[in-house]
């Protein structure tokens, strides 16, 4: 039942921030995001995607120089997460953040990582730049993650040929 701004301004409480500190600082971290209209919407008033856009905003309002981003679009259907990935890489750009994304989806990794470390039962199998492991993967642990990423060939079938 919480509003955006308040759940924005929360975590600022209790770092001892100054109301109007806290007021204005999440009001801009949700305008940052795209939520600068949506600032008195409770959660359910708000769509899946709105509701990570407003976790991030919680972040941003700390002006970290890292975020940490735990499976940040998992529950959210294709389109959507492509706006907040999109979103983050913009961030990343606009405020100069480092993030670290944890994910399993490979095609997300594709999407905002420079570089890319895969691990299995907790340790490190394969590391590097994001284009060397992607397209080249020498562990077995990478290449099954990679094969777990939809293709629309696999679903549709090879796209037809020149005149047909």
């Amino acid at each position: 039942r919480t509003k955006a701004l308040e759940n924005v301004e929360l975590p600022m409480l209790y770092q001892g921030i100054a109301a109007r500190d806290r007021h204005q600082r999440a009001a801009e971290a949700l305008e940052r995001v795209g939520l600068g209209d949506r600032l008195h919407h409770t959660p359910a008033q708000l769509s899946g995607g709105q509701q990570q856009r407003v976790a991030i905003a919680r972040a941003l309002a700390f002006e970290p120089r890292l975020i940490i981003a735990d499976e940040i679009v998992s529950a959210l259907d294709a389109s959507v997460q492509a706006q907040i990935l999109n979103l983050l890489a913009d961030l990343r750009e606009q405020l100069g953040l480092a993030i670290i994304l944890v994910t399993h989806d490979m095609s997300v990794a594709r999407h905002l990582c420079d570089r890319i470390i895969v691990m299995q039962a907790g340790q490190i199998v394969e590391a590097g730049p994001a284009d060397q492991v992607l397209l080249s993967p020498r562990h077995h642990y990478t290449q099954e993650l990679l094969r777990a990423v939809p293709r629309l060939e696999a679903t549709f079938g090879a796209p037809p040929g020149p005149g047909g």
